[in-house]
């Protein structure tokens, strides 16, 4: 499928709810799998990457229900019967267990999956199965567990089909303390994950935190975690290995809230709302840029929900006719891991904006579902955009005024790469294709559809 967008003359206008957000869905999904009953899950998206981790423990017999039909910025209620920490099987006729495009489901399943008693395969479609998988399975290996990736066709690393094999009688994983050189909550999580069956303490340091999803739930569950900055420790010992069923509605994922913050700021005339969005303080990265950029969104405060912040963000265009507004500024730093899902839409933030913007530290974009450095100079390039190419990131010379050069371009089969080529694609000189746009429904099904309901012109081909 591809889409033809049009440029707009007018503002984008409404009020919008953007799907549930999906890191906190997938935690969801293991966590009630885990638990002792049934767990319910408001607002779950029924995106592919949510969908993916939800058949695997389908294959694991943990059986679930829809409650309520749902789907996009809706989203559903589910109902996980969960089976304990110790009631997971090995899927029928030792089937693998096919992850998707999801790097979250792969990476957070090894964690978990290395400290069963049976055998696992996991498995992707060809754009996951050349992501690193080495930061993940190494520091598991040193706790003691059986796995192992395929060798990675050009550098020094493991890609997936990823296998583990299962810890026999007498073996256990052991503690381990393990630090980072790159914030990643995936890897935290896994061997969060793993630690909950380890013998010894688990602790993890992280250079900066990284989301940190997994600790508050884990902590909302009765699990004997505590945290200290950047470090967390895991200490099972006197815990009774049981987690309790629980109640949770899932806040909206401020990375696809930020889409349509980043086209309410670029588009003049716009005036936004997007309701109920989760704003946990390790993710808001993209809204401390778009701030230092003069633009962003008001962040009003609705409480806490299943012990996430959330908040209705208010936002109205931060540039004119005239390109007045908006300007350029560095992003890098501690700010990169909080913002890191996002900055393919911040470029087109600094393609609108006046001056240069420079992303620095961000070498991790490269290893995402695309390149997402190379192929978003591309994308900008392709619209007239002056774009650099740096080792780890971009230096982007903003276009504030005027139209940009509509383009033909492909998404990579990136989600966040088409979204962003379909912002820019607004404020062409005329209409624009973005081809293979299939892969948004893993994140934001329903994309292009809430764009036109705030009065964009997406045709879905």
């Amino acid at each position: 499928m591809d889409w033809i967008v049009r440029p707009i003359a007018q503002g984008l206008r409404g009020v919008v709810r953007v799907p549930s957000d999906k890191s906190i869905g997938h935690r969801a999904v293991i966590l009630g799998a885990l638990a002792e009953g049934t767990s319910t899950l408001r607002r779950f998206s029924f995106g592919e990457d949510n969908v993916s981790t939800l058949k695997a423990f389908e294959a694991m017999g943990v059986a679930h229900e829809i409650v309520e039909e749902g789907s996009g910025a809706k989203g559903g209620r589910l109902a996980i019967h969960g089976v304990g920490l110790f009631g997971l099987k090995q899927p029928i006729d030792g089937k693998p267990l096919d992850c998707g495009n999801s790097g979250t489901t792969m990476r957070l399943l090894s964690g978990l999956l290395c400290a069963q008693e049976f055998g696992s395969v996991l498995i992707g479609d060809p754009s996951l199965s050349k992501r690193p998988m080495r930061r993940v399975l190494e520091p598991l290996r040193q706790r003691g567990a059986h796995c192992r990736g395929q060798k990675h066709p050009t550098k020094d690393d493991e890609t997936a089909p990823i296998r583990i094999a299962p810890l026999v009688e007498g073996e256990a994983l052991s503690g381990i303390e393990w630090k980072l050189e790159v914030a990643s909550a995936q890897v935290k999580s896994a061997l969060l994950l793993s630690g909950l069956y380890a013998h010894g303490t688990t602790v993890v340091q992280e250079p900066t935190l990284s989301r940190d999803h997994t600790e508050r739930m884990l902590q909302g569950a009765g699990v004997p975690l505590r945290r200290i900055g950047s470090v967390v420790e895991l200490d099972p010992s006197g815990w009774e290995g049981k987690i309790a069923a629980f109640d949770i509605t899932i806040p909206g994922d401020p990375s696809a809230a930020a889409f349509l913050v980043v086209a309410a700021n670029v588009i003049p005339g716009s005036v936004v709302r997007v309701v109920d969005v989760g704003v946990n303080p390790t993710r808001t990265g993209a809204f401390d840029v778009l701030r230092a950029m003069n633009a962003g969104a008001e962040l009003v405060s609705k409480g806490d929900v299943s012990g996430e912040p959330i908040a209705h963000l208010e936002t109205s265009a931060a540039i004119d006719e005239d390109g007045v507004g908006m300007t350029a500024t560095m992003i890098g730093g501690e700010l990169v891991p909080r913002a890191i899902d996002e900055i393919p839409v911040l470029c087109v933030a600094a393609a609108r904006a006046r001056g240069t913007t420079l992303i620095r530290d961000a070498a991790e974009l490269r290893v995402k579902e695309s390149d997402r450095i190379a192929t978003m100079a591309e994308v900008l390039r392709a619209f007239g955009i002056d774009a650099r190419e740096l080792p780890d990131g971009l230096e982007i010379e903003g276009k504030p005024k005027g139209s940009l050069r509509a383009a033909t371009l492909e998404s990579k089969g990136d989600h966040r790469i088409a979204m962003s080529a379909a912002l820019l694609a607004l404020r062409g000189d005329g209409p624009s294709t973005i081809r293979d746009v299939e892969c948004v429904a893993t994140s934001f099904p329903g994309f292009a559809r809430t764009l036109n309901d705030l009065g964009a012109s997406i045709d879905e081909v």
